[in-house]
Formats: structure tokens, sequence, C-alpha cells
């Protein structure tokens, strides 16, 4: 099961009197090549748990939950896990999701309360969009294909190569065309390849790379929608290492995440002050998602900037829990409210856009929408 798949299945989860334990843990090794969130589980896990009265029917459903998340720790993880997402509430049917991610998660969280928290989870898939690198030179190609800090696939390409020098008494002219016409059906070659594999994965960025004779034959054959999704050209030799190909990777796809950022946050704004699709803050945020309306939810990365209207923002949230229960969680109602605003988009199918530049949003308190109509 794909991010996407499980953060719908989450986002579709009803919220339920029982608990229901999101932990997310940095499963990276210690200094001594151990996982160091042993600690952490055991002492919040307990700690939550008197929270509940004894033998009551949540407190029944947390220590299940407890159990079954200590095991999957001690019997399921693997070596090459950095990041760790679990869902569960026994008492809803015995739910339980776990992902395993190569991608490190920065602290340790658990949060307990009446349905999954995705905030954490959809701002990794954010982070970690799959792209596609395209390496090539006139004879071969490589194929990457990379998503959540991993190589998700690849695939390599080599056809016969051609010699730099005329032989058999050929023209030079005829040569030349020879060798044109093998470098046009090598890039057609690519081309048909890379199509298929942005198509089969759902590749919305791709990046170039290779020598300066290959990448503009490998353009003028790219039709105009897989051309769209180049956003950088690379000069890399075809023996670059991998993990020398994801550096400079990263680096072009940051820079693209910056400008992408400016230019949302601008159309939003812009929406906005002209009184078309568009609210901002998060108090009309929430109520564009209750209502169906909202196409982009555009989120502050840090949700520190989520602080106005926040008694509304509450009483909008308190309207969601059921009957007669506290919310059970221990975390501020800043980020309670990201993550309400994070499922709601989920369960509408809008996209969700996090801006890393906080000061971007600062102004309209850290959110806004970009709506598909208005009521």
């Amino acid at each position: 099961m794909s991010l996407n798949q499980l953060l719908d299945r989450l986002a579709a989860f009803t919220p339920i009197e029982l608990p229901v334990l999101s932990l997310y843990l940095n499963a990276q090794a210690d200094q001594h090549g151990r996982d160091s969130f042993a600690s952490f589980v055991r002492k919040e896990l307990s700690a939550r748990a008197k929270t509940y009265q004894l033998r009551s029917p949540a407190r029944e459903s947390f220590d299940r939950d407890a159990e079954r998340i200590k095991k999957y720790l001690h019997d399921e993880v693997q070596p090459s896990t950095n990041g760790l997402a679990i869902f569960a509430c026994a008492g809803a049917e015995e739910f339980f999701e776990a992902v395993q991610l190569e991608v490190p998660i920065t602290e340790h969280q658990l949060y307990v309360d009446h349905q999954p928290h995705l905030y954490p989870l959809a701002r990794l898939l954010d982070q970690y969009q799959r792209y596609a690198v395209l390496l090539a030179d006139t004879n071969a190609a490589r194929l990457f294909v990379f998503g959540t800090g991993e190589r998700l696939n690849t695939e390599q390409i080599r056809n016969t190569k051609v010699s730099r020098t005329a032989a058999g008494g050929w023209s030079q002219a005829r040569y030349q065309r020879h060798v044109e016409n093998y470098h046009l059906h090598h890039a057609k070659e690519v081309v048909e390849a890379l199509s298929r594999v942005v198509q089969q994965d759902k590749i919305e960025r791709i990046i170039l790379a290779g020598d300066e004779v290959i990448i503009p034959v490998l353009r003028e054959q790219m039709p105009p929608q897989l051309l769209d999704k180049v956003i950088d050209v690379l000069r890399l030799d075809m023996t670059t290492p991998e993990h020398e190909v994801v550096q400079a990777a990263l680096v072009a796809l940051r820079e693209q995440d910056a400008k992408d950022d400016e230019e949302k946050v601008g159309r939003l704004l812009d929406e906005f002050r002209s009184g078309g699709l568009a609210v901002v803050g998060a108090h009309d945020t929430l109520a564009a998602l209750a209502n169906g309306q909202v196409d982009e939810l555009v989120i502050s990365a840090t949700v520190e900037n989520l602080h106005a209207e926040e008694e509304e923002v509450d009483a909008l949230l308190a309207a969601r829990a059921p009957e007669g229960e506290a919310n059970s969680s221990t975390t501020s109602p800043a980020v309670i409210v990201a993550d309400e605003l994070v499922t709601r988009a989920r369960q509408i199918s809008a996209q969700v856009t996090f801006i890393e530049n906080a000061a971007l949003l600062a102004e309209i308190g850290g959110v806004g929408a970009r709506l598909r109509y208005r009521l």
C-alpha cells in the first residue's frame, strides 16, 4: 500500500469514542547501532494508559493497542527502516495500520485522539514526492524513480556504441547522417521508456542529466505533456554513482519547490484579494473544507503560525468530538488544527501543499485554500 493510499484509508476513518493511537517514531540507529525509541514507547504508552479508568472500554482498547504495538516493534521492524508510523484502535474492529520508511521521522510523537493523526504523514508525502531522473548519453541510459527517500524503480537501456570516426570509405556527410539517425533511434527508445515509467508511477517531476549531445535530442522527442514535467537539466556523467545522482537531484528539487511555493502563495493571495475563489485563515479554511469547497489546501510546514482565531477553530473542532468526551490528545491546539485541516482535505480529495518558507503565509495565520466553487 502506497503512502497516498494509506492516507486516504486513514482519512476515511470515522471518529470514535474509543482512543485512536497514532505513533510516529524516528527509527534511526543511535551511536551504538541500536534503535532509540523503545524507552519512549514504554513511557508514553504507560502514561497515557493511566488517563483511562481501569476496565473501561477505552482502557481495554488502549491496552490491546499498546501490546500489539510493542509486539510489532519487537518482531517486524526491518533493519533498513529509519521512520515508523503506526495507527491503532482495537475497539474499532482491531484497526491497525503500520508503515516503515527509509526516510527518518524528525522526532518521536504519540497522539491519542478520536481519529488518526495525519499531519506528520502528509508532511512526509509532500517532502518526498516521486520523481524521475533520466541519466543518458548517446548509447546508454539509466532511469531512476525515487520517492519516500528511496529508489523505487530503475531501468537501463544500452545500444551499440558508434565509432567516433568514419569507416569503410563513407563520406563524412553520409557518416554524420548515420550517427544522427543512430542518436535519434536511441533517444526515441529512451523517451518511450521514460513515458511508460512516468505514466506507470504517476511521476510529476523529471530531471534530465547527461551530455550536451543527447539532451537536445531527447527534448526534441518528448511530447509536450512529458516536457512540461522537466524541472532541470544536470550535467552528469553516465558513471556517476547513484548517491551523487540523488544529491544533485535533491538540490534541483528544493530549488524548484521554493519557486513553486512562492507562485502558489502568490496565486492564493491574488485570488483572495480580488474576491475570487480563495479563503485564508484557519477558521474560514476549515469551514470551506467542511463544505467540500476546497481544491487545494496551502499550509505552512511549521504549525506555530496556526494561531489566528483559535477560539472559533476550537469550537469547530469540539463539534466533531463524540458527545461527552474531552479531547485526549496532549498536543497543542495549533497541532490539532493542522491535523484537522489535512484530514478534511484528504477526505474530499483536495490537494495538500506544504509551504516550507513560513514567512510566505505568516500574515494569514499559516493557512489558506483555493476553492472549487463558492456557496
